[in-house]
């Protein structure tokens, strides 16, 4: 296959690609490869990789069928123990597999609080998404107390795919929730661009502080909190279905992987405000003749690659671990139909992407990255198996 810059090439003559032209973007493969970690350790459908930052060295593994393990950060563990099994309540079927437990995230004060929010597919009520709190138990570290649930937001789908999902706090401590553009395909009920609905949309609420009538209260500088019919809880929008958002440890910045529709998929930084484009455009194209022009107010993505070289973004996080220093700062992320991996530097001075570089892969559909307490960072794939990164010999 031709290498990543000729194919830059002739995509700049072709599409006018003048963001990714104006570097020499160097796309030299990394020795470095995918190794089994914890093989004692297998899980339906691993979905989340996450710590609590508390200080006990444990990693915790969501299913995407609606369990969550939790086992020591050892690599010669044999055992783990169920964090929290919510399968009688999560919707998932192997035929419709974009449902079910799609989000976890751990709050920033856990080892205060005991808190963790969970993202799932209902089964009280048909293509329905829920985010809930709930709290670990008074007697045991390792479990959470089920009967703890109180629901924070609830949003009716209208079909069973692009539910996005991921649900993580950022820097400011609050809850940002990626949500798709609710399903079928070519975005039909136009939600990417309409703020009148929370579908298509990256959201930021404040969990900490109930509001009137709800359990979580509206950031007060939110950007769309003035405008007439809006959503106050959207953050940015213009998403198709965000699979995954993560936040740099060391910089804050966010970054999101958009899953395209029929040509592109995309990398992108999220802003406060921002409006990503769908479905007017799929990544920097104009998207079913839609008209969209320069008047259009919308942020390019840093990055894009073609239907030929993969079909389904998997978006990582910035590496920050020490155990692979050639990673420092790269962007790691992978695609879900080729199981091809990169790490990708941008600069953010120049505004543009100085390096998208190979690393080795075995193929194999890579459904979602998570990192641990120190930085190092795993990926997960439909097979139960979890996965880490070495240097190849």
């Amino acid at each position: 296959m031709k290498s990543l810059r000729t194919c830059l090439s002739v995509l700049t003559l072709v599409f006018g690609l003048a963001t990714f032209a104006s570097a020499e973007v160097d796309t030299t493969p990394l020795a470095i490869k995918p190794v089994r970690v914890f093989s004692e350790i297998m899980v339906d459908r691993p979905i989340v990789v996450t710590y609590a930052n508390d200080g006990t060295n444990r990693l915790f593994v969501a299913s995407q069928k609606g369990k969550i393990h939790v086992f020591e950060n050892d690599p010669n563990v044999e055992e783990d123990d169920i964090f929290l099994d919510l399968t009688s309540k999560v919707v998932y079927d192997d035929k419709k597999n974009e449902e079910g437990l799609l989000g976890f995230a751990i709050h920033p004060k856990f080892k205060e609080n005991g808190e963790i929010y969970i993202y799932y597919t209902t089964t009280d009520a048909p293509h329905t998404s829920v985010i809930s709190r709930f709290k670990v138990s008074a007697d045991d570290p390792n479990k959470i107390d089920p009967a703890s649930e109180a629901e924070i937001w609830r949003l009716p789908q209208p079909y069973w795919n692009h539910n996005g999902g991921t649900i993580a706090f950022g820097p400011d401590g609050y809850l940002y929730i990626g949500l798709g553009d609710g399903g079928k395909g070519g975005d039909p009920h136009e939600n990417g661009q309409n703020l009148d609905t929370w579908l298509g949309s990256i959201l930021r609420i404040n969990v900490d502080k109930p509001g009137r009538d709800q359990e979580y209260s509206i950031p007060q500088d939110n950007p769309f909190l003035e405008v007439k019919s809006a959503k106050r809880e959207i953050y940015a929008y213009g998403l198709r279905n965000v699979w995954r958002l993560a936040f740099d440890r060391k910089t804050g910045v966010c970054w999101a992987g958009d899953v395209g529709q029929d040509l592109w998929e995309e990398i992108n930084i999220i802003t406060k405000g921002g409006n990503y484009g769908w479905n007017k455009r799929e990544a920097m194209h104009q998207f079913n003749n839609s008209g969209v022009d320069a008047n259009d107010k919308m942020i390019d993505p840093i990055w894009e690659y073609h239907h030929d070289i993969g079909k389904s973004i998997t978006g990582g996080t910035v590496y920050r671990g020490t155990k692979l220093p050639e990673l420092e700062g790269a962007y790691i992320y992978g695609d879900y139909v080729t199981g091809k991996i990169w790490a990708l530097w941008y600069d953010f001075d120049k505004k543009e992407v100085i390096a998208n570089r190979e690393l080795q892969s075995e193929n194999l559909p890579i459904m979602s990255f998570g990192e641990d307490a120190e930085g190092e960072l795993y990926f997960t794939t439909p097979f139960g198996a979890i996965y880490g990164f070495a240097k190849a010999e």
